[in-house]
């Protein structure tokens, strides 16, 4: 057994951010399941929104989140989030982040403008803002002597009193499987953070990367903590499409900066579906794009920025420049081929203002966490900064509330299975399941559609709990397991709102109720078993 002051699952800015803001006081365990620098945060390209122009508002950010999140966003969180916006990224800042500056003006960085922004109030690092953040912070996180990782290291379930009898002992750490050796131990440690991003894997096309598995969100589902507002999966309007280019975003900045959206005949169609046109929330675009799919009979509409300066676009955007141009297009003369994938998780475990789930010790922040700031649709940008945000809350909270962890755990016990007879099973589950979200749970749903999503669930549950029961277990197989849980907590969510609102839209309740109100489900297993510190 391993003992630490801070266990933290997930190795993305949220997780890498709080191990540093703790790791003077704490001795903090930072686990990944691939290495330190993969993971969905380093794939952002955009940037951090925040409000640093003096022409600029935390009234007019907080409203744009408002409507962007279809009046959904918790009033509380989201002035919490847009309120320390400018600190958050002076705290980056000063850990050496290379923002794109901007000498003529006060605040020396240069401000885009994205989707659903009233203002120019974007910090980014050309067109690879996580990846610049994620190597400026993985290099600090590397030398300091009280943080150390566990790379390749997934982690198969947490360890929580009220399943050893001891309800008030609340998040005693996880059981962690080092994937290549097999070897499943228990991590313990007073405070354990899911930060282990969202469950964007479930869907058959996806911007995120391999390991978005919903892990830390079925992990807490099964601890008996609540989730909330599942239904709201982002889909972005525009993810490269080309054979050969896997999940590859074409940033929510090149709207910003002027790109238009239009048909394979060059004809221009957002105008007619919002007079917001290309500038509107993600939802919208990506609804539109697949009404026009559909209706057409095409494979993709087209991207087209073209009639900016070839200087422009290599300064603004030369990583997405680069990329086309791998694959022959070049973006100074043609429109790029894009189409909608799933892209972000705006519901999760819920947490309150200090990041804290309902079982003592345990918070969630990032992807994996609903804190309520999205709403029914995450506003362009406002991801990284809720990371850097909750980060702290929840650091500031772990160091006024002094834990022990326990003395001894009990050790995975593996005497009752055996090795599994084939894999095959896996592998097939796996297709199946990101097939019938992508028919059946994807932009558009009906009733219909969502029961037969969850017939199928079930059937795959039923199969994954045998399998689980009766063989070693494998990172396939736990994802797997995570990844079917978390498309149970969607079809659950969106068969419960019966209407249309931000992301979540249905043909057979077409209009949006009067009152906005949260989808919450609660894990009726453990009735008695939790003490929830966060009410």
């Amino acid at each position: 057994m391993k003992r630490f002051d801070v266990l933290i699952l997930g190795s993305g800015l949220a997780g890498q951010s709080l191990a540093l803001r703790l790791a003077a006081t704490h001795k903090v365990a930072l686990v990944t399941k691939r290495h330190i620098e993969d993971g969905a945060s380093a794939w952002a390209q955009g940037g951090i929104a925040a409000v640093i122009d003096p022409l600029d508002s935390i009234a007019s950010h907080y409203e744009d989140t408002q409507i962007a999140g279809a009046h959904l966003c918790d009033p509380k969180a989201t002035r919490f989030v847009v309120e320390n916006g400018a600190s958050a990224i002076q705290w980056l800042r000063e850990q050496g982040v290379p923002f794109t500056s901007d000498s003529e003006t006060a605040w020396g960085m240069h401000l885009t403008r994205e989707g659903g922004h009233s203002h120019r109030r974007i910090v980014h690092v050309a067109d690879a803002t996580g990846a610049a953040v994620q190597e400026t912070l993985i290099d600090q996180v590397k030398r300091h002597p009280n943080i150390e990782i566990f790379e390749n290291h997934v982690a198969v379930d947490l360890i929580v009193g009220h399943k050893l009898g001891k309800p008030e002992a609340g998040c005693l750490g996880a059981y962690l499987l080092d994937i290549p050796s097999g070897k499943v131990s228990a991590f313990a440690a007073g405070h354990t953070v899911l930060a282990t991003g969202g469950a964007g894997k479930v869907y058959l096309y996806t911007t995120n990367p391999d390991t978005s598995t919903g892990d830390g969100i079925a992990m807490a589902w099964r601890a008996g903590c609540r989730v909330t507002n599942m239904e709201f999966i982002q889909f972005h309007p525009t993810c490269l499409y080309h054979p050969q280019a896997k999940s590859f975003l074409i940033s929510e900045a090149v709207r910003g900066e002027g790109g238009l959206l239009r048909l394979p005949d060059g004809t221009r169609f957002m105008p007619k579906h919002d007079p917001r046109a290309e500038l509107a929330p993600r939802d919208v675009v990506a609804r539109a794009i697949d009404f026009e799919m559909k209706k057409r009979g095409i494979d993709s509409v087209f991207l087209d920025i073209s009639h900016k300066s070839p200087e422009f676009l290599h300064e603004h955007f030369p990583t997405i420049t680069a990329r086309c141009l791998e694959l022959g297009i070049d973006i100074t003369k043609q429109a790029i081929p894009v189409v909608p994938a799933a892209h972000y998780t705006c519901g999760g475990v819920q947490i309150d203002l200090r990041a804290r789930t309902d079982l003592p010790g345990l918070y969630a922040i990032g992807e994996s966490a609903c804190s309520g700031l999205h709403g029914a649709n995450r506003l362009a940008s406002n991801s990284l900064l809720e990371c850097v945000v909750f980060a702290e809350a929840a650091a500031q909270d772990i160091r006024a509330t002094p834990r022990q962890a326990q003395t001894s755990l009990p050790a995975w016990d593996e005497s009752r299975v055996g090795d599994a007879d084939e894999e095959i099973v896996i592998s097939h589950n796996w297709d199946e399941l990101r097939r019938f979200m992508w028919d059946y749970v994807g932009i558009v749903r009906t009733n219909k559609r969502l029961e037969r999503a969850q017939h199928r669930i079930r059937l795959l549950n039923k199969e994954i709990d045998d399998y689980y029961s009766n063989f070693r277990i494998s990172n396939d197989l736990i994802e797997l397991r995570n990844l079917v849980t978390a498309a149970d907590l969607i079809v659950r969510s969106a068969m419960r709102r019966k209407e249309s609102r931000g992301l979540h839209f249905s043909k057979d309740y077409p209009q949006m109720a009067e009152r906005a109100a949260p989808t919450i489900l609660s894990n009726s297993r453990w009735p008695t078993g939790l003490k929830r510190w966060n009410q």
